[in-house]
């Protein structure tokens, strides 16, 4: 082959590769935190007035984000610094992100149209408003905000909502333009929970887009990313955590946001959740065990870069569950059969529980308690009356 011809071939591979679209793949639909054999499931539970099924969709219908009055709140330049100051429409961003993912999951289990017209209403908001976000925080607000986000588009997409095309566009430029920027070369040295947050929302954007290359690129670096949100970073074998010694209330919202990570990517057909020996379920065991004021082993713990050096387990914001074990006790133990005993005494503490009341404890501090009833009502496979 000659020269010229060479250096033909090699331009035109050149060309494709700057001007060809995002590899597509055949994604599951919906498929983001949520499928459609779940919400079947969870349907039928509801129409028969089961328990906590029953209870938990009443609460959820009840919520203020699942209000019908609900008004979006969009800015067009969003900046979110250290620890939310200056909050220039971050906690907007966020309470509208949950508002579209609950009125979403109302359209879905009820098929009440005027949900599924709210979560639009909500969601087409923000994607023709919205053109940065910025700030310290950015990459957290997108990574804990933006998977919310996506869940409630992928519902709109993919169900019968009468989402019009122009609509589904404009949210995929927001996407691709607007978010995906900030987020896609994670933040390795910060504390896990940033990179955890910005993996769930980086795979659901995936799905939602019909990415595949996004998709790997959130599935490579959960495995083998070198920052501290990656699997082998966050945990030891022990199960203990990157930020146990930080507080457990970073730790449970890291553990949170890479069991999401983990769920969509099983609804697509990965297994993330047996990465490592299934060291996802180590980390819940070992943190919901010391939650539940049983003691555990330490080691001090150097993250990544030496940035942070905990050496003892923290014991601020001890015995605080963060409703997120329900999904992880159905995959391990419904699913595949494993044992998960502190996991499950955290769900049946977390339903016992009345939702959003706070305990003494938190009364006093003024702090009230995340609501569980949307984690049972959507994961919940009643493990009370089994005896692994």
């Amino acid at each position: 082959m000659n020269a010229d011809k060479i250096r033909s071939l090699t331009l035109v591979a050149l060309l494709a590769s700057v001007f060809c679209p995002p590899t597509l793949a055949e994604f599951t639909h919906p498929g983001v935190g949520h499928s459609q054999e779940s919400i079947d499931f969870i349907k039928s539970k509801i129409e028969a007035g089961e328990q906590p099924w029953s209870a938990a969709w009443e609460a959820l219908k009840g919520s203020r984000h699942a209000s019908l009055d609900w008004q979006p709140s969009p800015f067009p330049n969003v900046e979110r610094g250290p620890y939310n100051n200056p909050n220039i429409g971050s906690s907007d961003f966020s309470g509208d992100a949950r508002a579209a993912y609950m009125h979403a999951l109302c359209w879905a289990l009820s098929g009440e149209e005027a949900h599924a017209k709210k979560s639009a209403e909500i969601v087409d908001a923000w994607s023709k408003t919205l053109k940065s976000i910025g700030n310290h925080d950015a990459r957290l607000l997108i990574g804990m905000s933006g998977y919310h986000f996506c869940i409630a588009a992928e519902f709109l997409k993919h169900t019968d909502a009468k989402w019009p095309e122009e609509k589904q566009t404009q949210f995929a430029r927001m996407l691709r333009e607007i978010w995906y920027p900030v987020i896609k070369d994670f933040y390795p040295s910060a504390n896990g929970n940033w990179d955890a947050s910005m993996l769930q929302a980086m795979m659901a954007m995936g799905v939602f887009l019909d990415d595949q290359a996004m998709f790997d690129r959130a599935k490579r670096y959960y495995l083998n990313g070198k920052g501290n949100g990656a699997i082998g970073n966050y945990f030891k074998e022990s199960g203990q955590c990157q930020e146990s010694g930080r507080d457990q209330g970073h730790t449970q919202m890291g553990l949170e946001f890479l069991a999401n990570t983990c769920e969509t990517a099983w609804i697509q057909g990965v297994d993330l959740y047996g990465a490592l020996d299934n060291r996802l379920l180590k980390g819940f065991e070992y943190t919901a065990k010391y939650n539940l004021g049983f003691d555990v082993p330490y080691e001090p713990f150097e993250s990544f870069e030496g940035r942070y050096h905990y050496r003892n387990i923290s014991t601020k914001d001890r015995g605080r569950l963060r409703p997120m074990y329900e999904r992880v006790y159905n995959h391990y133990h419904n699913r595949k059969g494993l044992k998960a005993p502190y996991t499950k005494q955290a769900v049946l503490k977390l339903r016992s529980d009345q939702p959003g009341r706070p305990n003494r404890g938190e009364r006093r501090r003024g702090r009230r308690r995340r609501s569980s009833h949307l984690d049972t009502l959507m994961y919940a496979h009643n493990p009370s009356s089994d005896s692994k």
